[in-house]
């Protein structure tokens, strides 16, 4: 009997977090794989080039320690998050900053080119209001990183504002601009927008609440489940727990609503086909 694949494909661990053991409850809880993604850690400054390449390293050792004390597969994501341009813009001209926050995905790409990740995410704009200059910034940095992950051919994971229909198409004109396949943009933290005249072909990795799920089986099988787990030891189980996504999708197969080989769509054949990886 083949064992049934479970892929959280956002997730973050953090040095200060439970990182190794919130891996393995994720492993007890049935979970098979995951993808962290990059976020600043805490407690370091963050103003040149080296100083993101240094933080990369670090979420490249919690991957490296947790592959090596637990038996799930993990992946890893890199790039500048979006809301360092205006930490940056603090301290500096914006136009330096957005050189600095280039050159940080330059970076991210090389680590790409390199195997030891992915992809390139969590990359994008702010989820919150800001200024026409930060959001324009903003977009010419993400579009900088579409233009890497083009030359690379890797895919992109976005963390921007909510995942609506009109969202989605303004981050696919995007991509179209520099000749970006929309179904290698991942959209972080996105609604049960799964049809792509709902997202505009990019493609969703729906936040795996029950009623996000509920909404999204009926419509089909085209996203992937994650839990933007924070490994913050303030906020424990936030945004959603590391157990959410085996959890939810063993009580999806015990209810009927989804069939085992619709999760090996959802867990193996949609990553495999967005990451280029393989998910055995």
């Amino acid at each position: 009997m083949s064992i049934i694949p479970i892929l959280d494909n956002h997730i973050h661990l953090q040095p200060s977090g439970r990182n190794v053991e919130a891996v393995l409850d994720f492993q007890k809880a049935g979970g098979t794989h995951l993808i962290v993604s990059h976020l600043p850690h805490k407690g370091f400054k963050v103003t040149m080039p080296e100083h993101f390449k240094a933080q990369f390293d670090i979420t490249l050792d919690l991957a490296k320690s947790a592959r090596k004390n637990s038996d799930v597969k993990i992946f890893v994501t890199l790039g500048p998050y979006p809301v360092q341009l205006i930490r940056l813009s603090e301290h500096m001209p914006l136009g330096l900053a957005v050189d600095v926050m280039k050159a940080a995905m330059d970076i991210a790409g090389d680590y790409v080119k390199e195997g030891k990740a992915i992809a390139l995410g969590e990359i994008g704009r702010p989820h919150f209001p800001v200024s026409d200059e930060i959001m324009e910034a903003s977009n010419e940095i993400m579009k900088y990183g579409m233009q890497i992950a083009k030359d690379i051919g890797c895919a992109v994971v976005l963390h921007t504002e909510s995942g609506t229909p009109n969202v989605c198409r303004d981050l696919a004109k995007i991509a179209d601009g520099v000749g970006f396949p929309k179904e290698r943009l991942v959209k972080h933290y996105s609604p049960p927008i799964i049809r792509p005249e709902e997202n505009s072909g990019l493609f969703p990795s729906v936040l795996a609440s029950k009623k996000n799920i509920d909404a999204a089986v009926p419509k089909g099988l085209r996203f992937m489940m994650e839990t933007d787990y924070l490994d913050d030891a303030r906020r424990p189980g936030a945004v959603l727990g590391i157990k959410t996504v085996p959890k939810r999708t063993k009580a999806l197969l015990e209810s009927g609503m989804l069939k085992e080989e619709d999760v090996f769509v959802i867990h193996k054949d949609n990553p495999e086909k967005i990451y280029g990886i393989e998910i055995q």
